[in-house]
């Protein structure tokens, strides 16, 4: 009898802590440390909120990048050393790093690992993902040490050694994990014309944001190792070409006679194309979001709200679902029942999971973004705060798509818009669906299926 019971309970913990529940926790955790960690004395030169330390241990790990105070100068070296620990390893996952080490050590990983991790970098089963595991990790630090060493280069021209070379370290792992948190108060401000640091950083965004699968079939691909390109791959970097191509090309057009007027020529280039690449998912700025025209805020909105693509360090619906929506919208015009591509078929079920991704996504930033109007608007007149409808549905997306671009208002939120943005960057983070499963157990049974009967749309 005890055994049943000892039987049922297993059973019972196994439903309740599903992969997707593991996953949450694990991010859940992970913050509340970081929070712990910054609150304390030594993490800030003249101490720091309880709120402001959950706002930037949030926005570190789930690599979002917004931030409620001044990194560069609020914190002190502890603290930016620990918000370097929390973004690295927001960004990888907590599973994945875990997952590795046990793989290293010998003591292998459970299925449930196995689903955890496939589940976050794999589009399909793979028997060969712990080689792609190890493989995320080697090629995340190598590349991110390349991105050190370039951007080193050109920061100790302005630097002492020593200050260059942590310059260079904070700010190349947090573009590669897409995070955008910076040492310098005015982010990269300073360097928008200069060509090695602007290359430097947006390669470390692209490249953290593609997805490492996609990183691992083009390398094995170009050295001949590889078959052909997946179909989520050929989706992936296609997206992501036109993306930086045309988001570049609109702000450009946008801002030719604003905000880039006065530049020199490669300038305008160069911070054309760093605002198309760093809104989906990034944060990074070489401009001042805020002197934008409302044309480019919306071209940023879109964006970050597409953000980076699966299996990356960034947030987002991603590129996939995008084109997936797109797919499907014009297939559906041409009057065809299927959603193809290249040959291909893409499956029912995995177009109404992009559906319903992109409408929680959406739900979600609306519902925030209605939050921080109400907040704000306690006060004043209705026509006063109307004026912050824009400001705060761009912080409200910056925060779902983890990417830490902002008009200016993160500082002067007060604390319930705070903590309505820390939700909205847990939930970005770790998935809009993934968060609706976590919170309902696994149920195998199939429930009744009644008969179907229309309704008129459009």
């Amino acid at each position: 009898m005890q055994n049943k019971h000892r039987l049922k309970l297993n059973a019972l913990l196994a439903r309740a802590l599903s992969p997707e529940r593991i996953f949450i926790l694990s991010f859940a955790g992970v913050i509340l440390a970081g929070t712990f960690l910054l609150s304390l004395p030594f993490s800030s030169a003249k101490g720091i909120s309880l709120v402001d330390a959950l706002f930037t241990a949030t926005s570190a790990v789930c690599v979002t990048g917004l931030a409620s105070i001044d990194i560069g100068k609020d914190l002190s070296f502890a603290g930016q050393v620990i918000t370097i620990v929390l973004f690295q390893v927001g960004g990888l996952g907590i599973i994945t790093f875990s997952a590795f080490l046990f793989g290293i050590m010998g003591k292998g990983i459970s299925f449930k690992g196995r689903d955890i991790v496939q589940s976050t970098f794999l589009h399909t089963p793979r028997r060969d993902f712990l080689v792609i595991l190890k493989s995320v990790i080697l090629s995340t630090f190598i590349i991110e040490s390349v991105g050190i060493v370039l951007l080193f280069s050109r920061f100790v021209q302005d630097f002492p050694a020593g200050t260059a070379f942590f310059h260079a370290v904070y700010n190349a792992i947090s573009a590669f994990n897409n995070c955008g948190y910076s040492t310098f108060s005015d982010n990269l401000v300073r360097y928008q014309s200069d060509i090695v640091v602007n290359l430097t950083v947006m390669g470390l965004i692209v490249t953290g944001g593609i997805g490492f699968v996609v990183i691992h079939e083009v390398f094995h691909r170009f050295r001949g190792s590889g078959n052909r390109l997946s179909l989520h791959t050929k989706i992936v970097l296609i997206a992501t070409a036109i993306l930086i191509f045309g988001g570049a090309t609109l702000f450009f057009f946008f801002e030719r006679n604003h905000a880039i007027r006065d530049m020199p020529p490669l300038t305008q280039a160069l911070v054309s194309f760093f605002q198309s690449v760093s809104p989906r998912t990034a944060g990074f700025n070489t401009v001042d979001i805020g002197q934008l025209t409302n044309a480019t805020i919306l071209l940023m909105i879109v964006l970050m709200f597409i953000g980076a693509s699966p299996g990356s360090t960034g947030g987002g619906i991603k590129t996939t679902s995008a084109t997936l929506l797109t797919l499907l919208i014009w297939s559906r015009w041409k009057g065809s029942e299927e959603t193809t591509i290249w040959n291909r078929t893409i499956p029912k079920d995995l177009i109404t999971r992009t559906i319903a991704i992109i409408f929680a996504s959406a739900f979600s930033i609306f519902l925030v973004t209605s939050v921080l109007l109400l907040a704000e608007a306690q006060n004043l007149h209705p026509l006063q705060s109307r004026h912050f409808f824009v400001e705060y549905l761009f912080e409200t997306t910056s925060a779902f798509g983890t990417v830490g671009l902002s008009m200016g208002v993160t500082p002067r939120l007060n604390d319930l818009q705070k903590l309505a943005i820390t939700l909205i960057m847990f939930a970005g983070r770790v998935g809009p669906l993934t968060l609706a499963f976590s919170l309902a157990l696994r149920s195998t049974k199939k429930g009744i299926i009644y008969a179907e009967e229309s309704v008129m749309v459009g």
